[in-house]
């Protein structure tokens, strides 16, 4: 079973380490290995609906998976060790929470090694599992692993394929396999409320997985900016360090964080600025903007509050530096998109695009509008215009 937690690459000569002959004869026989299970959140019900399985090696002095999922590559152990993970993960199975799957990782290659064939064997019914499919090596064709694939859905198991969007290959997955449930790569998870590109990315992904009758799971989430982001994307499920960590089993929701989910849904039909508005990092002093930036180096724009919480204006590292204020363009959360953009273009040609700052009826800051953020709304769900 393949980590999938962000575990760090081996150190150069680990694969070589004395005594892993017999550290791994130890771990594939069960010893000293176990399983932790990270939630996969509903972003509808803000509510725990699955888990996934991850390999750990508390019996050990070496506990990162990865240097020992490498070790098992060099030493022709892969099938034996990810069999004996496979197992350890399982074993908690029955206990399961109701209405939750359970996903466990498995490289492509080592579908038909009798391993792990046993495992399934073994197991029987598979509802409620889903297989995750992880390379590490590749692979040129999948007909060699239908019958086995075939037979795990037979047995009632999903299919999923991890780091969808990651290359040609993740795309190549997703035509091959055709799978019940699509994990977004991380990387395009990361700053997805700052990347318009990502955005359209991962709202493609979501446009195919329906059309193929699949789930996207966006996974690596570990900002709320994220995870808002991913709401109105109208992303299913998500998982990452945000929700909660690997643990034992089975882990809840934090209730502010299932709070959060259920108040922060998407929006189909976008038309004012309260269906576009973002949270943004505060401050009410360009001092402390500029210790914000220093903090966060990826922080793109700061907004400085005045009296009662009103919106003064936005600020970029430089300004917040210099201590440099220009008051920035006001608008409420019920204006139209269409009327805030037309006042956005009657602006300094320096400062025609920032973002909006967004005020509640009684003048109160909340959020930006992005102008990207306004012009996709328009153009993507926007009425249709009348026939001539």
């Amino acid at each position: 079973m393949i980590p999938a937690d962000g575990a760090s690459r081996p150190e150069p000569g680990a694969r070589t380490a004395p005594g892993w002959d017999a550290l791994l004869v130890a771990a594939c026989r069960g010893e000293g290995l176990s399983a932790a299970y990270q939630p996969i959140v509903d972003t509808a019900r803000g509510t725990v609906v699955g888990y996934e399985a991850l390999a750990r090696f508390p019996g050990f002095a070496e506990k990162n998976p990865e240097v020992w999922f490498s070790a098992a590559r060099s030493h022709g152990k892969s099938a034996e060790l990810e069999s004996a993970a496979l197992r350890a993960a399982l074993a908690a199975r029955a206990a399961l929470p109701p209405n939750c799957f359970l996903t466990i990782n498995v490289s492509p290659e080592l579908l038909t090694s009798e391993e792990i064939r046993s495992v399934w064997r073994d197991e029987g019914n598979l509802g409620g599992l889903v297989v995750e499919l992880t390379e590490q090596t590749p692979i040129d064709s999948y007909v060699g692993l239908e019958p086995d694939l075939n037979q795990l859905r037979a047995a009632g198991a999903l299919i999923a394929v991890d780091d969808a969007g990651a290359g040609y290959a993740g795309l190549r997955h997703l035509l091959a396999l055709r799978p019940s449930l699509i994990k977004i790569d991380r990387e395009l998870v990361q700053d997805v409320d700052r990347d318009e590109a990502k955005r359209a990315l991962i709202e493609m992904l979501g446009t195919f997985a329906s059309r193929v009758d699949a789930w996207i799971l966006a996974e690596g989430v570990e900002r709320v900016e994220e995870l808002d982001a991913l709401v109105t994307l109208g992303v299913p499920l998500v998982q990452g360090y945000l929700l909660a960590r690997p643990a034992p089993p089975w882990a809840g929701l934090d209730l502010d964080l299932a709070h959060r989910l259920a108040v922060n849904r998407q929006v189909e039909l976008k038309t004012v600025l309260r269906d576009v508005v973002e949270p943004a990092t505060t401050a009410t002093s360009t001092g402390q903007a500029a210790s914000a930036f220093e903090a966060d180096p990826g922080l793109q724009a700061v907004v400085l509050l005045g009296d009662h919480l009103r919106p003064v204006s936005i600020l970029d590292a430089g300004a917040a530096e210099l201590g440099v204020v220009s008051q920035g363009m006001r608008a409420n959360l019920d204006t139209s998109l269409a009327e805030a953009l037309a006042r956005s273009m009657t602006r300094e040609k320096g400062s025609r695009f920032e973002p909006l700052l967004v005020t509640d009826n009684a003048g109160r800051f909340a959020g930006v509008a992005r102008l990207e953020r306004m012009i996709t709304a328009l153009t993507t769900t926007g009425p249709d215009l009348p026939e001539s």
